[in-house]
């Protein structure tokens, strides 16, 4: 009887279907039931995979992809193919030979675990498939962008200011970078870069790669971005890896001598691989002294912020005209989740970047147009990121994402003191974050004399 049935909906939508070139326009475009199928079989997966495992150290770390740079013959490339699968299960299944960075036992780079609020807020924008340009398209998800950026504006110490959500931490240090620019010289925008002096911009030796990148990116010339020197040297444990105020002074003084244009200091807010905090207060003294745009790379060390212990580590980033803070790194909020915010409230995201898509930013529509975010944006698509974290920080409280900030340092306190008390280990600084620097000295080193040769066979066998 249900077969009949089938048949007789299939003869019907055969009878009614308006085609063109042969295509069916009035039927579905995928299968639903199917698809609803395999969407419950892969959530099953991925409970039972991912979620439920996240916290067991006993489970592995990584898979057997790890071998596949040595060993690639390991590896059946074949499941990796875009070729259609027999199975799609099968096909979700070969994604988990990869690297579990939820981990407890993850420990690369400046991101890692898992956060069960801010994965859901990724399961519902990834059904919804939202884009944040426009009011009238992503209603809520832009409101919720707006008080998220609201509330981390207020933790910057800020009374006003703007913001938006972007593709990471090194876009939100271009976008910084042209809009320092911008301010400085309005006209670039229309009548781009000839004619205008020679820009440059400074920034400390331990600072993101990012900058480099942006200035090669905007026409700027790594050439351009003059390096200030940070505090002590590698092999005393004084090193801190801060930006010497005193050597911004000269590099600015240089500059100007050499008939260049100084507009812009990036300081850093928690370095890479130290984890420094440079000198902010100074810094703005002397941007302040100099009429140049201070932007602080708070892209690790800006959820300190959110720690009325360690806030102190940020001292003097009010005084900033634009902060990057990457909540998907120290709080969990999932990659990516990274918001450039900026202390001008006068548009000027939107004066620097905007094009005035007549076709999408119309100015006569029913609603308060200024929700229409997107043309402070370069990007037309974009994710509603600030989504996993306005979930999250409603879950767990401002409370609960400052113990997040107090228990990685402490964690990070107590490895040093753990360090301290091994042989074979050194450390290469006190740290004031969550970084700890460290050199594993095998014992066939161990009574070698510090020295050149020394440094050349340690870096063989030890990383920091």
């Amino acid at each position: 009887m249900e077969a009949s049935t089938c048949k007789q909906d299939l003869l019907q939508k055969k009878k009614n279907a308006v085609l063109v070139d042969g295509v069916i326009l009035n039927g579905p475009i995928t299968d639903s039931k199917a698809g609803g199928k395999f969407v419950e079989e892969a959530c099953k997966i991925i409970m039972e995979e991912i979620i439920q495992k996240a916290d067991d150290v006993t489970e592995k770390l990584a898979s057997s992809l790890l071998v596949y740079p040595m060993y690639p013959s390991l590896v059946n490339r074949d499941q990796h193919s875009v070729e259609r699968a027999s199975s799609h299960v099968h096909s979700v299944t070969a994604c988990f030979s990869s690297i579990f960075s939820d981990h407890p036992r993850f420990f690369n780079q400046l991101y890692a675990g898992i956060d069960y609020y801010s994965l859901v807020a990724r399961f519902i924008t990834e059904a919804l498939n939202p884009s944040v340009y426009t009011y009238e398209v992503s209603p809520v998800f832009l409101l919720v962008e707006e008080a998220v950026i609201k509330k981390m504006i207020e933790f910057i110490g800020w009374e006003e200011g703007d913001g938006i959500f972007n593709p990471g931490g090194s876009v939100s240090n271009m976008y910084a970078m042209n809009l320092a620019r911008y301010k400085f010289c309005p006209e670039i925008k229309e009548k781009g870069l000839s004619g205008l002096p020679r820009l440059v911009l400074f920034t400390s030796e331990e600072c993101h790669y990012s900058m480099k990148k942006a200035a090669s990116f905007l026409g700027i010339g790594t050439e351009n971005v003059y390096f200030v020197k940070t505090d002590e040297s590698f092999k005393s444990v004084s090193r801190r890896g801060k930006m010497i105020p005193e050597e911004l002074e000269k590099q600015v003084q240089r500059a100007r001598n050499e008939g260049s244009a100084p507009f812009l200091v990036c300081a850093t807010a928690g370095t890479t691989v130290l984890g420094a905090f440079d000198p902010l207060d100074k810094i703005a003294d002397i941007c302040e002294k100099h009429d140049l745009w201070l932007h602080v790379d708070a892209s690790w060390g800006g959820s300190a912020l959110i720690s009325r212990k360690h806030c102190r580590l940020l001292h003097g980033i009010q005084r900033a005209d634009s902060v990057a803070w990457n909540p998907h790194k120290m709080l969990l909020a999932g990659i990516q989740c990274c918001a450039l915010l900026v202390k001008d409230n006068s548009d000027l995201l939107k004066k620097c970047y905007s094009a005035k898509a007549a076709y999408l930013f119309q100015q006569d529509k029913f609603y308060d147009v200024s929700y229409d975010t997107g043309d402070k944006s370069i990007q037309c698509s974009r994710r509603p990121d600030a989504f996993k974290f306005w979930l999250m920080w409603k879950a767990l409280g401002t409370t609960g994402l400052e113990e997040r900030v107090n228990r990685a340092l402490a964690l990070a306190r107590y490895l040093v003191e753990e360090i301290k008390k091994r042989e074979g280990f050194q450390l290469l600084l006190e740290p004031e974050y969550a970084n700890v620097c460290f050199w594993y000295i095998p014992p066939s080193l161990r009574k070698m004399e510090n020295g050149p040769e020394f440094w050349q066979k340690l870096h063989q066998v030890s990383v920091t």
